[in-house]
């Protein structure tokens, strides 16, 4: 199998993949998101309510490394972030559809970390699905219970969504 080589728009149409992904999840939490207009702050997602806000910087990877996977947790000129550019990052792991909500300050003067979804003993291990490190963050007192009925079919626009998220990753796991 002949392998492609990737354009910058490829890189850039998933990383707007998993931006809304990410608004999606954190939705489904009861975490309120905005997207900033453009594409040139530190950050990509805001996460919270008035008098409370923490910006996010999300990162996505299915680059498979030895026992974890490669994340690139730097901007587009390869430097690290600086000080202060964003508050968490959410960095998902493609082919294992799992989020890490790692605290800014961990991840500084880096610019890339090793996620491991198959080890307990892993670095960031106790980030993974973190998502009540943003619910504090911003002062939500508890995760949004949605009914959910196992035999209920999808309606219309799960089912197209679930079909366009399944397209993207059968894309990217080539």
């Amino acid at each position: 199998m002949k392998m492609q080589k990737r354009s910058g728009n490829d890189y850039k149409k998933r990383g707007e993949w998993v931006e809304l992904k990410f608004m999606a999840e954190a939705a489904a939490r009861n975490l309120s998101t905005s997207k900033p207009y453009g594409d040139m702050e530190n950050f990509d997602v805001v996460v919270g309510r008035p008098g409370k806000f923490v910006g996010v910087q999300v990162k996505s990877t299915s680059f498979r490394h030895s026992n974890g996977y490669l994340c690139n947790v730097s901007p587009r000129n390869h430097q690290a972030y600086a000080a202060g550019s964003f508050d968490f990052l959410a960095g998902y792991v493609v082919p294992e559809n799992v989020w890490y909500i790692i605290p800014a300050r961990l991840i500084q003067g880096k610019r890339s970390i090793m996620l491991y979804t198959d080890s307990s003993a892993a670095k960031y291990e106790q980030y993974r699905e973190a998502w009540d490190l943003l619910r504090e963050a911003v002062g939500v007192k508890e995760e949004l219970s949605l009914p959910v009925e196992e035999s209920a079919p999808p309606n219309r626009m799960e089912a197209r969504m679930m079909g366009a998220f399944n397209f993207v990753r059968r894309q990217w796991d080539r």
